[in-house]
C-alpha cells in the first residue's frame, strides 16, 4: 500500500482541504532540506565578498541575461535608487556590466561579466555537488519517485510561463 503523498491524480482525486495541508507538507519539507543543504555548504558561501541583495541582483540577471534597470527596479520589488546603488557594487567588483540600450539611450541595460558568470556558476556547483551526494543516498525506488516529482514540477512551472506569457504579452 502506498502511502497518502505518494498517490497520483489518475488513481484519486485530493479534497481540496487535504490538498492544501499536502501543500503545506511539502513546503516545509523543501525548506527543511534547504536548512540542511544550506549549513553543509554554509563556508562556501560566507566566504563570498558580497550582500544578499548584490547575490539577488546577479541570481537574477544569470537566469534572465541581460536586463534593463525598470526590470531589476520590478522583480526585486525594491527603488531605483536601491538598484542603482546594487548595480554599482557589482558593476564596481567585476562581475557585472551596464551599458546603454541600443534601442532607447534612455535605458540602462545590465548583464554579467565573464567573471559574474562564473560566479554564479560555482553556487549552482555547490547546490549541485550537494543534491548530487543526497541523490547518491536514496535507493533506486526513491531515486525514480524524485525524478517523477521534478518532472511534474517543470511541467508546472512551464505551464505556469505560459499562462503568464498569455496574460502579459512583452
Amino acid at each position: 500500500m502506498k502511502p497518502n503523498h505518494q498517490t497520483h491524480a489518475k488513481e484519486h482525486a485530493i479534497h481540496p482541504i487535504e490538498r492544501a495541508v499536502v501543500v503545506d507538507e511539502v513546503i516545509a519539507g523543501y525548506e527543511l532540506l534547504m536548512r540542511r543543504m544550506a549549513s553543509s555548504h554554509a563556508p562556501g558561501f560566507l566566504e563570498i565578498p558580497i550582500t544578499m541583495p548584490q547575490a539577488k541582483v546577479l541570481y537574477l540577471l544569470g537566469a534572465s541575461g541581460e536586463l534593463h534597470m525598470s526590470e531589476l527596479v520590478h522583480r526585486l520589488g525594491v527603488s531605483l535608487s536601491t538598484v542603482s546603488g546594487l548595480v554599482e557594487r557589482v558593476v564596481e567588483a567585476g562581475l557585472a556590466v551596464r551599458h546603454e540600450d541600443p534601442a532607447d539611450r534612455r535605458q540602462v541595460v545590465v548583464g554579467l561579466t565573464p567573471a559574474g558568470v562564473e560566479f554564479i556558476d560555482h553556487f549552482r556547483e555547490l547546490n549541485a555537488r550537494e543534491m548530487r551526494d543526497l541523490l547518491q543516498l536514496l535507493d533506486d525506488a526513491e531515486l525514480d519517485s524524485v525524478r517523477g516529482a521534478l518532472t511534474a514540477l517543470a511541467r508546472a512551472a512551464d505551464r505556469r510561463a505560459a499562462s503568464t506569457t498569455r496574460k502579459d504579452p512583452a
